[in-house]
């Protein structure tokens, strides 16, 4: 018994009916059309669209459409009856069909155009907030490294400073050759040199006249004998 039904097995096919419709293990084919699939170009077809649908919004159309409509009426209302197609005992049946007609095609119409305006403006959006981030993102390190530039140049010594160090020192060197120009080697308890002398002094006085960490022009004395002139200008 179980032979036979092997063998009836075998013989079916996946995708004969024997399966049957609701077997899972068996995909669905693809219903035929009888007629062939009709699928316009989008793009083709919006631009063509929000064309005729901006022309409607002008007065051009307007105008257009007043003249034939006041034709319509002109004739169907004094030519002969033999030449008139839209009898006016009727009430214009035909033009207020057409009119039906086209405001029926006219709603559609401007929907499409105003779904196509959406999307543009809705990928707009999307751009200006993309650009909105990548200007915030550069703002943002432009604002870092000014920070960085600002604590890097405190660091660097700037013109007055330099100047006033030089200042300083030749002011330093004009005392210390002042001293050792007016020093009495004859003295008592001289013990120490007049270069070591000096050398301590000036030490001192820059110690106390100089602060690395915050650079501070130490004042010069512009009465000085032997001192040059532009060096005695004050900085402004």
């Amino acid at each position: 018994m179980a032979d036979i039904t092997s063998s009836r097995n075998s013989h079916t096919r996946p995708g004969s009916k024997a399966a049957g419709k609701g077997s899972l293990d068996t995909p669905l084919s693809g219903r035929q059309r009888i007629l062939p699939k009709f699928s316009p170009n989008p793009d083709a077809f919006g631009h063509a669209t929000e064309g005729f649908a901006r022309f409607m919004g002008t007065p051009t159309f307007l105008v257009y459409m007043t003249i034939f409509c006041v034709f319509w009426l002109v004739w169907n209302t004094f030519a002969p009856e033999a030449w008139q197609f839209d009898s006016q005992a009727l009430g214009y049946t035909l033009l207020t069909l057409m009119l039906s007609l086209q405001a029926s095609y006219a709603a559609p119409l401007l929907l499409l155009a105003q779904n196509r305006q959406d999307d543009r403006d809705r990928v707009s959006l999307q751009q200006d907030r993309q650009r909105a981030e990548r200007n915030l993102s550069d703002t943002e390190y432009l604002t870092r490294e000014l920070a960085s530039l600002r604590i890097a140049l405190r660091e660097v010594a700037t013109r007055d400073y330099v100047r006033a160090e030089l200042r300083s020192l030749l002011e330093d060197m004009l005392e210390a050759q002042e001293e050792l120009r007016t020093h009495d080697p004859s003295g008592a308890g001289s013990h120490e040199s007049p270069k070591d002398k000096v050398k301590e002094k000036l030490k001192e006085r820059r110690d106390k006249q100089r602060n690395p960490r915050t650079q501070q022009i130490p004042k010069v004395k512009p009465d000085k004998p032997g001192y040059p002139a532009h060096l005695n200008t004050p900085e402004s």
